[in-house]
């Protein structure tokens, strides 16, 4: 999504009206980063409050090179890592629901949902690992550098978090294969 640049410039001015149209932009998609970083409902709107305080605080660096989406999710991010040292702790697809019927997207949000879960469901290290390599796209030195962790150790942390994920995704299409199996014999 491409910000219009006058409510950008709108907010470099301390509008509160631009501000909030900014926040209600961008708010629902930044909540979904934060939740990938801290699935506690609570805690991820912490940091996303925070976030949106850095975004205007900094705004006036951004230099409408690149994307402003970009841009603010690295915020994020960033503001998600702070959270996690200071407490100690341990990819974007285009859907056309056009195309879809009503069943198919009810399918693709429960699955969807559930893949959100089973990411959650990761220890703290490795879930941070996953999300800021699979999903944010930095390299295991960027990583390392952020977390102060060696970069064999965030190899090995996204390693071991996906072998954890193909388990629990294994398991999940075991019970489903027992499910269709059980009714089909009922």
């Amino acid at each position: 999504m491409d910000i219009n640049r006058s409510i950008l410039e709108r907010c470099r001015s301390n509008d509160r009206k631009a501000q909030q149209a900014l926040y209600a932009i961008y708010a629902p998609a930044m909540y979904g980063v934060c939740l990938r970083y801290y699935p506690n409902a609570e805690v991820a709107r912490d940091i996303l409050q925070d976030g949106f305080i850095k975004v205007f605080e900094k705004i006036r660096s951004f230099r409408f090179e690149g994307s402003f989406e970009g841009w603010i999710r690295r915020i994020m991010v960033n503001t998600a890592l702070e959270y996690h040292r200071r407490k100690g702790d341990g990819r974007e697809v285009e859907i056309n629901e056009e195309s879809m019927d009503g069943q198919e997207l009810e399918t693709l949000d429960a699955d969807y949902q559930l893949l959100l879960s089973v990411v959650a469901s990761l220890p703290q290290q490795y879930r941070l690992v996953f999300n800021l390599y699979a999903i944010e796209g930095y390299s295991h030195a960027e990583i390392g550098t952020l977390l102060n962790i060696s970069e064999s150790t965030s190899k090995s942390n996204y390693s071991r978090a996906r072998t954890i994920l193909r388990e629990k995704v294994s398991q999940i299409e075991k019970l489903e294969d027992y499910a269709v199996l059980h009714a089909r014999t009922i």
